[in-house]
């Protein structure tokens, strides 16, 4: 019997200490960190690397309120973190987000900004 190895992707560490995601989950950023990467890349089926800078940016920020919301509800981390991915998940950008990030209109919200960080942080890097 033949099996094919995994490949196992380490997951970035935060480039944004004092802000976005990890800034904002504060005591929790540690723990909530690989969690949260794990959970927005299997969403949107986007690499750790694009997660990473969603995660990092503002909406990272906006994302770990969500998270801090089901925190304060009583989840643990975890159920706190696929909630809101799957919050997330449920918006949809609409006409004026479209317009003014350049996300096409109706795709899933996580998975617009999730793409629309990766692609500002490579022409940042460019």
């Amino acid at each position: 019997m033949s099996t094919t190895p995994k490949t196992i992707t380490a997951i970035p560490v935060t480039q944004n200490e004092s802000w976005g995601f990890w800034g904002t989950m504060g005591e929790h950023a540690q723990a909530a960190w690989p969690i949260a990467m794990t959970a927005i890349s299997h969403a949107t089926c986007q690499p750790f690397e694009s997660v990473r800078a969603f995660l990092d940016s503002v909406h990272g920020r906006h994302f770990a309120d969500d998270v801090l919301n089901g925190l304060h509800e009583g989840k643990n981390l975890a159920d706190a973190i696929e909630a809101a991915t799957g919050r997330w998940m449920e918006w949809t950008i609409g006409r004026q987000t479209a317009k003014q990030y350049g996300i096409p209109r109706g795709l899933p919200y996580l998975t617009g900004f999730v793409i629309h960080c990766a692609i500002t942080d490579e022409s940042l890097a460019a």
